[in-house]
């Protein structure tokens, strides 16, 4: 098996126009998934949606073009969230779903990500299979001609179908009636379905980050920056903010005095809620190594308890499916509720939570109450290179001096992003302004021995 070079935690990402993300290694992609993906003798078809960013046009005719190249005849959705293109996947019956979207990264960036026909991202090993072929050029002596040329065309009413999906998940017996919202749909994906949904709901809706130009998408808005919402919330005297990213699959919720509810707070919401209604699996949610202990410790408070798993949706959800769990998510916002979707789902994730609001009648902010976070301090250092962190003799020797002083009372997490080109220091423990200090001494650390 080749060395991964392509593949990243969520499929493809790069500078655009910078490899990997051209147009010749997306033609690439285009073709191995449609290599990888007919199964059977029907017409095969493959929807393609992408976000808001400039580059997406030049990715998306790319990667269109390599699939039809293979005879597999190809569906464009335009600018969509991710978890549609899941969804979309599944209840059209494509045989695969391709996302054009470098989520909550700049728009200078892109990426691409592939669903199968059930909706779920690729296994590990069928995108081991997609870098073979294209590193390899083994699909290249594949060439159908004549009638066997795929062909493409666009679907008019993708988001009408996605809108009406996720409003079904919201108890019918119920509505947002009352309800203000602020919706900041950070100038990507979501910019018209988003608004759309919780209007349809009966919510008074504040739209913000829905202006799109090619260029400002995930720019000072939505899930990674909630400044804005956060002050728009307060000066419009909204119940809520929903902030999304650029590809709509994570959430980030602010509460009535603009307080920020990241996605620990929303599982714990959501996680006690199911545990009163007898609705959570063996008493168990899912999160990754990055969810602060606060999680495990409101949890257990109802005898539930929680299983951590490595960083990114995808492991995520193969823990959920394995187990048959249906709540888990990450500390960012990328939150699921499987017995609804098949991916993160930051619009799901913002009607679920809202559902407790409405139902209890309390406010947002008294909700969060039952979760109180640990002191956690998170730093991102560019790196130039990626070697094990265990052979960084320098950088070990400050992990270890730190994990010494914490003891029991906290803990320390270094990884490497895998999306970007950045090493993460995390460290938990009981005074915040120690913890800082501690990681900004690992971080100072990992500067010396590779940062750019």
């Amino acid at each position: 098996m080749l060395e991964r070079k392509l593949f990243g935690t969520d499929g493809v990402r790069g500078v655009a126009n910078e490899y990997p993300m051209t147009a010749e290694v997306a033609l690439k992609l285009g073709r191995a998934i449609a290599h990888v993906s007919k199964h059977g003798h029907h017409r095969h078809r493959i929807l393609i949606g992408k976000d808001t960013r400039i580059s997406g046009y030049m990715l998306e005719f790319a990667i269109a073009s390599g699939v039809c190249s293979l005879g597999v005849d190809v569906i464009l959705t335009g600018p969509l969230p991710t978890p549609a293109i899941a969804f979309l996947t599944r209840s059209m019956r494509a045989d695969a779903g391709i996302v054009i979207s470098a989520s909550h990264n700049p728009f200078q960036d892109n990426g691409i990500k592939f669903f199968g026909s059930d909706g779920f991202k690729l296994a590990d090993e069928i995108e081991a299979r997609i870098e073979q072929l294209v590193e390899t050029g083994l699909i290249e002596s594949i060439r159908p001609t004549a009638m066997d040329i795929g062909k493409t065309r666009k679907i008019e009413d993708a988001r009408g179908r996605y809108v009406q999906f996720v409003k079904q998940v919201f108890d019918p017996e119920l509505s947002l009636d009352g309800l203000k919202l602020v919706v900041d749909c950070a100038h990507g994906a979501s910019y018209v379905v988003a608004p759309q949904i919780f209007e349809e709901l009966g919510a008074q809706v504040i739209p913000i980050g829905v202006a799109p130009d090619g260029r400002n998408i995930n720019a000072a808005c939505g899930a990674v920056h909630p400044e804005k919402l956060c002050a728009a919330v307060v000066e419009h005297r909204a119940d809520a903010g929903i902030a999304l990213d650029g590809d709509a699959d994570r959430v980030i919720v602010v509460d009535e005095r603009g307080k920020i509810v990241d996605g620990d707070a929303v599982m714990a919401i959501c996680g006690r809620d199911f545990m009163a209604k007898g609705k959570l699996p063996k008493n168990t949610l899912v999160a990754t190594v990055m969810s602060n202990v606060g999680l495990e410790r409101s949890m257990a408070e109802v005898g539930a308890k929680v299983v951590r798993t490595p960083v990114g949706d995808r492991h995520v959800v193969e823990c959920m499916r394995e187990n048959g769990y249906v709540l888990g998510g990450e500390q960012s916002g990328h939150l699921v509720f499987l017995q609804h979707t098949s991916t993160g789902d930051g619009c799901v994730a913002g009607l679920m939570l809202l559902e407790v609001m409405v139902r209890s009648g309390r406010k947002l902010s008294e909700l969060a109450t039952v979760f109180e976070r640990l002191p956690q301090h998170l730093i991102n250092v560019a790196v130039s290179r990626k070697p094990p962190i265990d052979t960084l003799k320098e950088t070990s020797r400050a992990i270890a001096d730190v994990e010494r002083v914490l003891g029991q009372d906290g803990r320390v997490l270094v990884r490497y992003s895998g999306t970007e080109n950045k090493l993460r220091v995390m460290v938990e423990g009981p005074d915040p302004d120690r913890t800082r200090a501690q990681a900004e001494e690992i971080a100072e650390t990992v500067k010396k021995e590779i940062g750019v």
